[in-house]
This record gives structure tokens, C-alpha cells and sequence, in this order.
């Protein structure tokens, strides 16, 4: 038995997250599609909405991780509300369905479906149907990274709540995602012998794991399965700009997940940034952005689409800026 999963872990960033600035959301638990199964949370969502608005404002998405293993994405998003309300965005706290309730696709039509409750519901909440964007960590990083390179891909748009909508956002923001299940395993900072006495690195290639979990089979097994989930599979011209945030301590998503996506997406001449915290662990997401010496040696890149040009890794302290700069870059008129 692993004494530290990835769940566990997850469920420590979220309530460390939410503690950092516990805000009630302005409308809570919206059915964005009916409950599958009756009990399930999955298909809720929480609205927190600016003071005061002229108009139709931008809204975010943030689904937290909880390595596919809860359905209380929408309940961590209490830290990140704050900070951008005041900043002209509504956010909306989206759960999907768990492992327990659906595997793959399964998570990835829910975040659809609520991206296309969003915007076709948007009047009605004073929300920009026309400006999402999307956050999330760990699971729910890999959550966002999908949604974001697959609002082109009808063969995943699924059936869940609202349909004939475009469930395509403008901007993304991915913390530690998980992406190429099939490499974490050999990349994990500790071997699975010593992750059994606290001290190493979560398995992945067993049965039980977050990821085989996900995909409904243990992941060595499957291969073509497990490449399906991999978001570098849908990179186009259509995505969205791209934010990745990795630590290079990460024990529970190695570092090389994050990169691998960033590379994709370097690769595909894809506008994308990815910034590297050689001292952070597997979040909390917050402190990523507020904590100096956990931010110390961060290094910057990017990638642009225009002339597919590159800039080199650059020391760069991450802060709230970080997030709103990009998100006003391509959300605010």
C-alpha cells in the first residue's frame, strides 16, 4: 500500500490551496448536465462572479486534481477566485465525474459539456460565452490540457448536457499535468520499491494506479488505450495559448510530463509557455505563485506560432502576474 498517493496528495493541495483565501462562491452547485449516477457530483459547478461588471465579463474554469479519484474539482477553487474577480473575471469551479463513476472519455466529455454550459448559458449569468479560459492541477491539469487541444475534435465531443455548442476555450493553464502516462513510471524521481515506504515516487504502471484507473486497463498492458489520453496526440492549429507549470522535485507527476507537452507543443510551432520550478513538489498551485524561496532558479520559456519562434530558458520569478498578464493577453478586448 502506497502511505502517500497521489490522491491524498491532491486532496492536501486542494484543502492548503482553498485555506490560502476561503471565498464563497456566488452561486454553488449549478447542474451544468444531469447527475450520472443520481449521487454523483461530478456534474455541478460553482460560480463566483465579480462585484460589478459593465458588461458581459470573461469567465475561467478551474477543475482540481484529485488524481481522477473524486468528483470535488469545483470545491478547490476558492484560492483562485479572489484574484481574479477582482481583475474583471467571473470563475466557475467545475467537477467531473471520478474513476469510480466513468473511465476515459468520461472525464473529458464532462469538462466539455460544462465549457458548453457555460457559453450557451452566458447571458443568463452575465458571462462572455465568447472569452474562456480553463486552469487546473495535476489531474485536473491533464483535465485542462485536453480540453484545450480537442475543441477541434468532434469524435470527443460526447453527449453529456448541452450539445451543439463549441466547447473550445481561448486560453489554458495547466499546473504539473500528467500527459504520456506510459513514460511516468521511468521518469519518477524514486522507484515503486521505495514508494511503498513513503520515501519514493507513486507507481503508475500497476492496475491500481490513478492512470490505469483512468483509462480502465494497467497502463503497460494497453498502450494504444493509454495514447489516447495523451494531449500531444490533438496538438493543431486551432489550440489555444498554453501556460505549463512543473516542478522539478514533483514526486508524484514527473517533471518530464509537463515538458513533454510543452515540447509538443514547441514542436507544432504552438503559442505555449512553460515555466520550471527546480525546487517545487506536486503544488499546491497557490505557492507556485506566492512563495519566493519555492520559486527560487524558476526558469521561463516559450514558443510562439508566428515564425514558430522560440525563447530560450530565462530565470523568472512567478507570481499572480503571471496568471493575469497571460489571461488578459488573450481574454480582455
Amino acid at each position: 500500500m502506497r502511505v502517500f498517493s497521489i490522491a491524498a496528495a491532491i486532496l492536501m493541495t486542494a484543502a492548503a490551496a482553498a485555506h490560502e483565501a476561503p471565498v464563497a462562491p456566488t452561486q454553488a452547485n449549478i447542474a451544468y448536465a444531469p447527475a450520472e449516477p443520481a449521487t454523483s457530483r461530478g456534474h455541478l459547478l460553482d460560480l463566483y462572479l465579480p462585484a460589478s461588471a459593465g458588461g458581459p465579463v470573461p469567465v475561467v474554469i478551474w477543475t482540481g486534481g484529485s488524481a481522477w479519484r473524486g468528483d470535488q474539482g469545483k470545491d478547490s477553487a476558492g484560492w483562485l477566485a479572489p484574484e481574479l474577480n477582482k481583475r474583471g473575471y467571473a470563475v466557475a469551479g467545475v467537477s467531473i465525474r471520478s474513476t469510480s463513476q466513468v473511465i476515459f472519455p468520461g472525464q473529458l466529455h464532462d469538462i466539455k459539456a460544462a465549457i458548453r454550459f457555460l457559453r450557451a448559458n452566458a447571458s443568463k449569468y452575465g458571462l462572455d460565452g465568447s472569452r474562456i479560459a480553463i486552469i487546473g492541477d495535476s489531474s485536473g491539469g491533464w483535465t485542462t490540457a485536453m480540453a484545450a487541444v480537442t475543441g477541434d475534435v468532434p469524435d470527443l465531443e460526447g453527449t453529456v448536457g448541452v450539445t451543439g455548442v463549441s466547447s473550445a476555450v481561448q486560453a489554458a493553464i495547466a499546473f504539473y499535468p500528467p500527459s504520456d502516462f506510459l513514460m511516468m513510471d521511468a521518469w519518477a524521481l524514486g522507484s515503486c520499491k521505495t514508494a511503498a515506504a513513503g520515501n519514493g515516487a507513486d507507481c503508475h504502471d500497476n492496475a491500481e494506479s490513478p492512470e490505469s484507473q483512468l483509462v480502465g486497463c494497467a497502463l503497460q498492458q494497453c498502450p494504444d488505450k493509454v495514447a489516447l489520453a495523451d494531449p500531444a496526440r490533438y496538438i493543431s492549429e486551432k489550440d489555444p495559448p498554453i501556460m505549463i507549470f512543473h516542478g522539478e522535485a514533483d514526486r508524484h507527476v514527473p517533471y518530464v510530463e509537463g515538458m513533454h507537452l510543452y515540447q509538443a507543443l514547441n514542436k507544432a510551432c504552438r503559442d505555449a509557455v512553460f515555466i520550471s520550478l527546480p525546487k517545487a513538489d506536486h503544488g499546491p498551485a497557490h505557492d507556485f505563485l506566492t512563495d519566493e524561496k519555492l520559486s527560487e532558479g524558476a526558469t521561463i520559456r516559450s514558443t510562439a506560432s508566428a515564425g514558430c519562434m522560440v525563447k530560450n530558458p530565462d530565470f523568472y520569478r512567478p507570481t499572480w502576474a503571471t496568471i493575469t498578464d497571460f489571461l488578459d493577453r488573450y481574454l480582455k478586448r
